[in-house]
């Protein structure tokens, strides 16, 4: 089961998110469902299209049944599979 403190260890896609930082200004407020994901991106499904988006250059609001969680892209970052691996940083999630 998918919690806000294992959320980084888990699969994203199918996942509600919304960028709320970002290095690139016109990411912030992209919302949409996660439909892929490789090493570094993430792409977002929105009503325009599908948008790619760099991990380590935004912070994530991603929907998980009832709360909201905020993570990092910088966390995110790595081959989804390797990701079940790492350790979680206690202050970052």
């Amino acid at each position: 089961m998918i919690t806000p403190k294992n959320l980084i260890k888990h699969e994203l896609i199918g996942l509600e998110a919304e960028v709320v930082k970002s290095k690139n200004k016109s990411l912030i407020g992209l919302k949409g469902k996660i439909v892929d994901e490789t090493k570094n991106m993430l792409t977002i499904e929105t009503k325009k299209g599908e948008k790619k988006i760099i991990k380590k250059e935004c912070t994530l609001r991603i929907k998980l049944n009832k709360e909201i969680v905020e993570v990092d892209g910088a966390l995110l970052v790595g081959r989804p599979e390797k990701r079940i691996k790492k350790t979680i940083p206690k202050k970052r999630v």
